[in-house]
């Protein structure tokens, strides 16, 4: 494996990262402590508690997860997305560089800066409300598949997408339904029993839900489907990267 490669690429990633710090970084985070205040201190003051859990404390998993998971798309999609805009991509494809090590490089940029903006909101979250983790192992484990998982997603989005248009069609219409109905600000529970059918054929449920109980041991589902479910939806895209790497679809052409 050519280690120098992978490097190269991942280190290329990461300083782009440091010159749009504010964007990438900054922008998030307080998007997300404004979440903290509006729905953790002004709404969680008015709300029952859930599961013996104060509000606020309820939402934390979930917005964290929420922030997690749309900046390892965006990231992900947009690594290698403007290497193609611009064509240097095809540099990177004719250089004695295997494939596998070219997606090593981006996801693990991409799957960096989303721990890093995940754990400072999970710092941030300590100013609003009280937080216990129940298991910090567990914790780190989906924070760390959800990203590596949703960046290659992000990939996969950045090699499809043709246009600016295409690269934020899934970002912008698919991945906020999915968050926002998969248990970020509520227990399934509470919806009616068809849409309780419904939700659990959303994937992030699983992971907000698993992610939750490493926290509070709460959760709307068990927490060894969570894992069996996001270890299947990472062999997914990793199967269909196999695919895409194998016929050069949207690379070689």
């Amino acid at each position: 494996m050519n280690v120098e490669a992978i490097k190269a690429i991942y280190f290329y990633e990461m300083a782009r990262t440091r010159r749009t710090l504010l964007q990438s970084v900054v922008s998030p985070v307080v998007s997300t402590a404004l979440y903290f205040i509006v729905f953790g201190a002004a709404v969680g003051s008015r709300m029952q508690e859930i599961g013996g859990v104060a509000y606020g404390g309820f939402i934390t998993p979930g917005l964290i997860m929420l922030t997690l998971i749309s900046q390892c798309v965006a990231n992900g999609s947009s690594g290698i997305y403007f290497p193609k805009f611009t064509g240097t991509i095809y540099e990177v494809l004719s250089s004695p560089v295997a494939m596998t090590e070219i997606l090593i490089g981006y996801v693990g940029a991409a799957t960096t800066k989303g721990m890093i903006i995940g754990l400072i909101i999970l710092a941030t979250a300590a100013f609003f409300v009280d937080l216990s983790i129940a298991h910090p192992v567990l914790m780190l484990f989906f924070m760390l598949m959800t990203a590596v998982t949703f960046s290659l997603a992000g990939f996969i989005i950045g090699i499809w997408a043709k246009n600016f248009e295409q690269l934020s069609l899934v970002p912008m219409l698919v991945v906020p339904p999915l968050i926002f109905l998969g248990g970020t600000f509520y227990s399934v529970e509470v919806l009616p029993p068809f849409w309780q059918t419904v939700s659990h054929f959303n994937p992030v449920l699983y992971l907000v839900s698993g992610f939750r109980w490493s926290f509070f041991e709460i959760s709307d589902v068990e927490p060894l489907i969570s894992i069996l479910m996001i270890v299947a939806f990472l062999g997914l895209c990793l199967g269909f990267l196999s695919w895409v790497f194998r016929t050069g679809y949207k690379l070689r052409n």
